[in-house]
């Protein structure tokens, strides 16, 4: 089996955020920020696996901070996970005020891509050499985001499966909802 380094895909994607991306507060929209995030995913992943890589999940996007138009946006992704045929890249999204040098961690997440080959089959892709403790660290989490999200959609399936629509009712009583039936 093929096993590679951590620092053979490692990519940072740096853009200038421009007017035409502001939403209607006038801050950087989200969307253009996730397809930036898939893009750098889409780097790490073809890097790491040789090929054509797909996005299948994308965990834990939360914005902590709004982009200002103006700013530059760097985007630090790497593969911290493999499995059989795909790969968890983590990215950390940053913004930077390019007249005061002020850097702000504008949100963090976690892309799951799948290694695909010629012929549109999902491929192996190569194993992954840690060289140090962070890259170990983020290998653990890695593997706990991979349960975790398997079982999420098992819990989901299961628990709404069974339910009848009255107990869906009865469920939702004290929630902010009004049943217009």
């Amino acid at each position: 089996m093929e096993f590679k380094t951590v620092a053979e895909s490692e990519t940072t994607i740096t853009e200038l955020m421009i007017p035409s991306y502001a939403n209607f507060g006038g801050k950087v929209h989200g969307g253009i920020l996730l397809s930036l995030m898939d893009k750098v995913a889409y780097v790490v992943g073809s890097l790491h696996s040789g090929g054509y890589c797909v996005t299948v999940a994308v965990e834990n996007v939360e914005f902590l901070s709004p982009v200002e138009v103006g700013e530059l946006v760097s985007l630090k992704a790497s593969v911290n996970y493999v499995g059989k045929t795909t790969m968890l890249v983590g990215i950390r999204v940053e913004s930077m005020n390019p007249k005061t040098r002020i850097v702000k961690h504008t949100n963090s997440s976690y892309f799951t891509m799948a290694a695909k080959n010629e012929a549109n089959q999902l491929t192996e892709v190569p194993g992954l050499i840690l060289e140090n403790q962070t890259e170990v660290r983020r290998f653990c989490e890695g593997k706990l985001i991979k349960t975790f999200s398997k079982q999420k959609r098992e819990l989901l399936k299961s628990d709404m499966e069974d339910v009848s629509f009255e107990e869906m009712k009865a469920s939702i009583i004290d929630e902010k909802c009004q049943l217009s039936l």
